[in-house]
């Protein structure tokens, strides 16, 4: 499997039609709860902080979303929990995205497998992005994969995702699109989230950072850190517009997170209603497209069923994407 047929697999995705949505039940959270597997700052808690607030926005759960942060593992440490301990909540919600599927399809959470979660609802796909630092003497992600053609140790990649993450994938296939030869000696630099990542490259630690443009844009607006390159087919519209794409600079990689959430194995099916119902609300309320729009995530509606089958697909996808680079036997 070729990564632009993989790419553009999971571009397309985001055509799927959504599942019926089960009519209103009696499930009501008493306390509603997400989990980012990540600290603070990262993409997953970005997805629990602006879905708990939407959700409590539009009245579709009853209190405030309470946000717990719980790092390590690349999401494993947060997957593993829900398994062995939280199995049986029906109030607990848990960011994911492409990054959990590529760990999974790794076998990277010891123990545990994609059967083991119910799998909710997508709220979007968020593109990648390769960046510098502010006072970088890189200007363009050309010059960057030149300089990593000449010698791929010289340069320190870093992103919120463990090795072989999906943060790590974006960065081989652009690597490989660019003409690097064996991209398993690119430098890649795990961190327990895209905060952590960017803390390293603007200390100089780091001379790039890879993640995805929510993650990305606070510290793009504060002026930290210089988008080289946006993994996806063709520019953002509104404010993201001025930021080029891999593809136009001449490199053919797209690298599109999908984000959304699981919940625990053993919830109720009056419960995995519930949230799957609200979820698929909220996607399709212009509060959500406000967000969508404002922080560059691109249209991914999958609720129920056909979530659970294209997480499935994903991390089909990914284990052989993985072997064919030799992250997996």
């Amino acid at each position: 499997m070729k990564f632009k047929n993989f790419s553009r697999n999971l571009v397309a995705a985001s055509l799927f039609a959504a599942a019926p949505l089960v009519a209103a039940n009696s499930f009501t959270p008493d306390n509603p709860e997400c989990i980012a597997p990540a600290g603070a700052g990262g993409g997953w808690d970005f997805t629990c902080r602006q879905v708990g607030k939407a959700l409590q926005d539009l009245k579709l759960i009853p209190s405030t979303m309470q946000v717990v942060n719980l790092s390590g593992g690349g999401g494993g440490v947060a997957y593993a929990e829900v398994v062995n301990k939280r199995n049986m909540q029906n109030d607990l919600i848990v960011a994911a995205s492409s990054a959990t599927s590529t760990r999974l399809a790794q076998n990277a959470f010891p123990g545990n497998t994609v059967d083991q979660v119910r799998w909710l609802a997508a709220v979007g796909a968020d593109y990648g992005v390769i960046a510098v630092g502010k006072n970088s003497p890189i200007k363009t992600l050309n010059e960057l994969m030149d300089q990593m053609k000449k010698d791929p140790r010289s340069i320190a990649i870093g992103g919120g995702s463990a090795v072989g993450g999906w943060d790590h994938l974006k960065v081989l296939i652009a690597a490989q699109k660019a003409g690097v030869q064996d991209v398993r000696q690119v430098k890649y630099v795990a961190f327990s989230g895209g905060g952590e990542a960017v803390t390293q490259l603007l200390a100089g630690s780091l001379q790039a950072f890879t993640g995805d443009l929510s993650e990305a844009k606070g510290f793009v607006d504060s002026g930290d850190i210089r988008v080289l390159a946006v993994l996806a087919p063709s520019r953002l519209s509104g404010e993201f517009a001025q930021f080029p794409t891999a593809r136009e600079q001449g490199i053919d990689a797209i690298g599109a997170n999908w984000r959304g959430f699981y919940a625990p194995g053993g919830m109720s099916d009056a419960a995995y209603d519930y949230w799957v119902k609200g979820i698929a609300t909220l996607y399709a309320s212009p509060t959500w497209k406000d967000v969508m729009e404002k922080n560059g995530l691109a249209p991914l509606d999958l609720q129920g069923a056909d979530f659970d089958a294209f997480v499935r697909e994903s991390v089909s996808n990914i284990a052989a994407l993985s072997k064919e680079i030799g992250i997996l036997k």
